[in-house]
């Protein structure tokens, strides 16, 4: 006999087994003293930064901006497998409580996000306001009524078959929460909140309306909870092997141009290997380039004289050691192997790319600090980073390229 109860049970239970297997080698000691160092570092420059706020800057505008993108952003972990679509199928009618149960694990995860981001603001609020924290838990309470309401119109609009609706869902959620925060940090009248209260209600009775005789788009569900492991995935494969990541190629037109720059030899070969792997294999383009902008931007907004130095190695550093999955991205490729060139290449090749890569991401990070007419700190940080990038690459890791 079918429970359903059970069937929930067992899949909640092998997804946290399977995240915690990987957590053990995502916070290693490595990633927790860097991540030690970066949030003490994060948060004395940004009470620096708070301590010179003027009464009269927006700051119920910036929570509502940013803090609306936590709340309307609201998936639904529905634990579905490939299988599903075939097995559960048929079962549609007796899963209601499932989907509950899954509502309610997705609202308490993202409850946890939402408490993070709103007390990472509230030093800011606090400080503009002349306030103390005590508006902290009724924001909180509210935020999070408004997140459970999120959660509850995603799953009616989930039952839609054209993802345009979703994209009109998530604009008009957007919008309605953002006024809905402004309102509340400006510490509005109750009056205010009224229309915005009646919109939630209109869009809730809607798409009740509308879906109510919709049955489940299984494909769109078992999509998005593999898109969620698979991202997962990418993660954990920074710090291990994992045997479940499927490879995603990506053709990036744009890049085109290295691929003419690069010699046609059988030296060369590994060399094309990794550079189209970086450029269309996995994320490690999207983990380059987000790494730099981010240490760009943090390199030209905050000033902290010879300490820009040091932050520059941090993120070569976060760059080189999440790009050295690459080495082992074609492990279990057998036709490699018949390449008829020196297996040594293999080696000398990758860590010449890696080392090029994060030479090349050095002079951008520098960048900023030359447009800040930081000159010595900039020179010092491109010699302190050209010198990083080869000793990372041929020395510190050299035991994992073997």
């Amino acid at each position: 006999m079918f429970e359903e109860k059970i069937l929930w049970k067992q899949r909640f239970g092998n997804t946290v087994k399977e995240l915690g297997k990987y957590f053990r080698y995502i916070f290693n000691g490595h990633i927790v003293i860097i991540l030690v160092f970066l949030i003490g570092t994060a948060a004395y420059y940004y009470q620096e930064w708070i301590s010179r706020l003027s009464t009269d800057f927006p700051v119920a505008l910036i929570m509502a901006i940013i803090l609306a993108l936590v709340i309307t952003f609201s998936p639904i972990f529905t634990f579905l497998l490939e299988a599903d679509r075939i097995f559960l199928i048929p079962l549609e009618e007796r899963l209601k409580s499932y989907f509950q149960r899954s509502m309610i694990v997705s609202f308490f995860v993202q409850l946890y996000l939402l408490f993070i981001g709103l007390g990472v603001f509230m030093p800011m609020y606090a400080h503009v306001n002349e306030g103390s924290y005590s508006g902290f838990f009724l924001f909180l309470m509210l935020m999070s009524l408004l997140k459970g309401l999120n959660i509850i119109i995603r799953w009616r609009v989930q039952l839609y078959v054209d993802v345009i609706v979703h994209r009109i869902d998530s604009v008009v959620r957007y919008f309605v929460n953002g006024a809905f925060l402004y309102l509340l940090f400006s510490q509005a009248t109750i009056w205010f909140f009224i229309p915005i209260i009646v919109i939630y209600a209109l869009l809730y009775a809607f798409y009740f309306s509308q879906t109510k005789q919709m049955g489940l788009k299984w494909d769109f569900l078992i999509e998005q909870e593999e898109k969620r492991m698979m991202s997962f995935y990418r993660l954990a494969n920074m710090f291990t092997d994992v045997p479940k990541l499927r490879d995603q190629v990506k053709r990036r037109k744009w890049l085109d141009w290295l691929s003419g720059i690069l010699k046609y030899q059988h030296e060369s070969v590994y060399t094309h290997l990794y550079v189209h792997t970086f450029i269309r294999g996995g994320d490690y383009l999207g983990i380059f380039i987000r790494l730099t902008i981010i240490g760009m931007l943090a390199l030209y907004f905050i000033t902290f004289g010879n300490g820009q130095i040091l932050f520059v190695l941090l993120f070569l550093f976060l760059t080189g050691f999440q790009l050295f999955p690459l080495w082992n991205h074609h492990q279990n490729k057998i036709w490699i192997q018949l390449y008829p060139v020196a297996e040594s290449l293999k080696s000398s090749s990758f860590k010449g790319f890696l080392t090029k890569v994060l030479m090349v991401q050095t002079l951008l990070l520098s960048f900023p600090l030359f447009l800040k007419e930081d000159w010595l700190v900039g020179l010092i940080s491109i010699g302190a980073g050209l010198v990083f990038s080869y000793v990372f690459v041929n020395f510190y890791r050299r035991k994992t390229i073997v």
